[in-house]
């Protein structure tokens, strides 16, 4: 396989530019920086670019049989809206331009579970899709525009497969995603309380990139598949995070009414100074409405997708921030009230 991956420095990017690159694939790693030190070198070839530059485009895909696409910009910062316009929806376009000239090339898309649900009282799968309400969330908004393109695309003729990740952990997440601020939050002992009754759906980082390759492999054509792990109450999460690192669990648990409510004062407070809280987001707040409970049976069924027990994949990407942050002075920061993270 020659396949080209966009968004390759990212965290799932990075971690699928490896999983290529074991599998005895070509990678060409597409991106503003290279892919981390961690990927596989010697099968990996690095072009600088922007998804949004049509020529660019053209000649990533040059020579590809294959195109993970995987660039975007996962924020719950209103401030970034338009950069998620840009990138999310029309990076997509572009990228679908190029990857559709030329010889027949199968495309994996990636997308999120957010453009699935979640589904109030259970579990949201494929078949689902956010409420109305839910899509005044840049990011999520954002998302299934991307995703509509591809699967239009798809309806098309094109063989295209779109993957939904759910909440990926793990090894590399440095920049932070906001799912990797979570875990830095409490690892460093800034989160004392969590939201009441909240529930993410939580997996290794590692089983999203092979459910990539599973994806190009056995993925249908036009279809959804979400790529999860297990349902964990926000509690638990917290708990498993704050003893891989000697710390005591946030014990506090917050009504997603009151948290919503100080979201939108500390918004309220901060937009006239042109700033946004960095714990309390009012988007991220909002999205945490609903518990995001997710089935991935269809993956599981089709694709011969697995994942490893999702504690795991937690006290592995808590005890990274341990030792990266040893004598790092954001272990003594003083502790911040609440810590929220929908799924990404």
């Amino acid at each position: 396989m020659r396949a080209l991956v966009t968004g390759a420095s990212g965290f799932i990017g990075g971690h699928v530019v490896a999983a290529l690159a074991e599998s005895g694939a070509q990678v060409r790693a597409f991106d503003l920086s290279p892919p981390p030190a961690w990927a596989p070198p010697d099968s990996v070839q690095f072009m600088a670019g922007d998804v949004l530059d049509p020529d660019a485009m053209r000649r990533a895909v040059q020579d590809r049989d294959a195109v993970f696409h995987l660039a975007a910009v996962y924020s719950y910062a209103r401030g970034d809206a338009p950069r998620m316009q840009a990138v999310n929806v029309h990076g997509t376009r572009t990228v679908l331009d190029a990857a559709l000239r030329g010889p027949r090339r199968r495309i994996v898309h990636t997308s999120s579970c957010a453009t699935c649900g979640p589904a109030p009282g259970r579990q949201a799968t494929e078949r689902d899709w956010p409420a109305p309400r839910e899509l005044t969330v840049p990011y999520k908004r954002t998302k299934l525009q991307g995703e509509r393109l591809a699967l239009d695309a798809a309806a098309s003729g094109a063989e295209v497969i779109v993957v939904n990740p759910t909440v990926p952990v793990g090894p590399g997440d440095r920049r932070p995603t906001p799912t990797g601020k979570m875990v830095a939050d409490v690892a460093r002992g800034r989160a004392r309380a969590y939201l009441a009754r909240s529930t993410l759906n939580v997996v290794a980082v590692q089983d999203v990139a092979q459910g990539h390759l599973l994806a190009f492999e056995r993925g249908r054509s036009g279809e959804r598949y979400l790529l999860g792990g297990e349902d964990l109450a926000v509690r638990e999460v917290f708990a498993v995070i704050a003893e891989a690192v000697g710390r005591s669990a946030p014990r506090l648990p917050v009504p997603w009414a009151v948290a919503y409510a100080a979201a939108r004062v500390a918004d309220a407070g901060l937009r006239p100074l042109g700033r946004e809280p960095q714990l309390l987001v009012l988007d991220e707040v909002r999205a945490g409405r609903i518990p995001h409970r997710f089935d991935d049976a269809k993956a599981r069924a089709e694709l011969g997708y697995a994942s490893r027990p999702a504690v795991d994949a937690l006290a592995q990407a808590a005890a990274e921030l341990l030792t990266d942050s040893a004598a790092s002075p954001a272990s003594a920061e003083a502790p911040e009230p609440v810590s929220v993270t929908p799924s990404g």
